[in-house]
């Protein structure tokens, strides 16, 4: 907004004379620009901010000046793409906004973290040889809920999980338990996750150190030491929780927890993983034998094929199968 802008918005409040000499500038001038036709460059800015706004709303008010530049200049319009930035910063108008992310992953300083034993290599030659885990953050109206889960890496399935509204050491010592009282696997099986306070606990380190578990935990701010469990999270977030707002805590943990439950039953479950992991005879005790179909390895075909042979099911979701337990 200029300054005369401003005294003309101001002036039946305040003496003209006052805020031009505040202001510094002469009341002449301001007399003079009461009375001043408007420039050509203003008019055609107020043309060109309409035909923003309608852009702007036909795009359900989601696109910002990147796009509302591009849909200007495929119109015909000869524009600016400063412009249009200075248009819709003055019309208070914007796109959206991506949501600043929960932080988790909370370091502590001065503590020694386990060493990285498995390198990216998600690929373990049997079952309870190498569980991931991770935890990650979910909305509903009424605050935070926390995920902490353990995710065996031969399977692709879940072990072990625990929701809670806080994220104490107890979250991750809790989804470790589970996994443990379902798989019940041999010593020597390496656990790994990120460098977050909750797993280099005492607690949670304690636990491992009963149970026969080694440590493993990837490289600081690398979500790629750690991919399985992320793309099982971004699989959870998209299918189910960022389809729909959550009004309350106990609506949000009721759906999270009952996913799987109801489409994981017999051998309708079937091995997911976002590689093209080939399959073998080797199953887990726990695990049901699979009927000899064939499955799609390729990324986004992970039912069975055909479905005929699952006696007509439709084909389930990437999160049924990425879960083989209750999650």
């Amino acid at each position: 907004m200029s300054v005369f802008r401003f005294i003309a918005a101001e002036r039946a409040h305040h003496p003209v004379k006052t805020l031009c000499r505040v202001l510094g500038v002469s009341r002449s001038g301001f007399h003079a620009w009461l009375v001043r036709p408007r420039s050509s460059r203003a008019v055609a800015d107020e043309a060109l901010l309409e035909r923003v706004c309608e852009l702007h709303v036909a795009s359900r008010r989601t696109n910002g000046s990147p796009r509302i530049y591009r849909d200007l200049r495929a119109d015909g319009v000869a524009v600016g793409r400063k412009r249009v930035e200075r248009l819709m910063r003055q019309a208070g108008i914007s796109g959206t906004v991506k949501r600043r992310r929960g932080r988790t992953t909370i370091r502590v300083p001065g503590v020694r973290v386990a060493d990285d034993l498995v390198k990216r290599d998600f690929h373990p030659p049997a079952a309870n040889r190498l569980w991931v885990a991770d935890i990650t953050y979910l909305r509903s109206w009424e605050g935070w809920l926390y995920l902490a889960v353990v995710v065996d890496c031969y399977s692709r399935r879940v072990v072990g999980w625990a929701l809670e509204d806080h994220l104490r050491a107890e979250l991750v010592v809790d989804a470790l338990e589970q996994a443990l009282q379902r798989r019940r696997p041999e010593r020597g099986l390496v656990h790994h996750s990120d460098q977050g306070s909750q797993y280099v606990s005492l607690a949670f380190g304690r636990r491992c150190r009963l149970a026969g578990i080694e440590q493993s935990m990837g490289g600081r701010g690398s979500a790629y030491d750690n991919a399985l469990c992320e793309s099982f999270f971004k699989t959870l977030k998209s299918e189910l929780v960022d389809r729909r707002s959550w009004p309350t805590k106990a609506e949000l943990r009721t759906a999270v927890s009952t996913t799987s439950s109801a489409s994981t039953t017999g051998s309708a479950a079937t091995r997911a993983s976002t590689t093209t992991h080939q399959p073998s005879t080797r199953e887990s005790p726990n695990e049901q034998k699979r009927p000899n179909v064939p499955v799609s390895t390729r990324a986004g075909e992970l039912q069975r094929r055909p479905h005929s042979s699952l006696g007509g099911r439709p084909p389930q979701s990437r999160v049924s199968h990425l879960c083989g337990h209750d999650i």
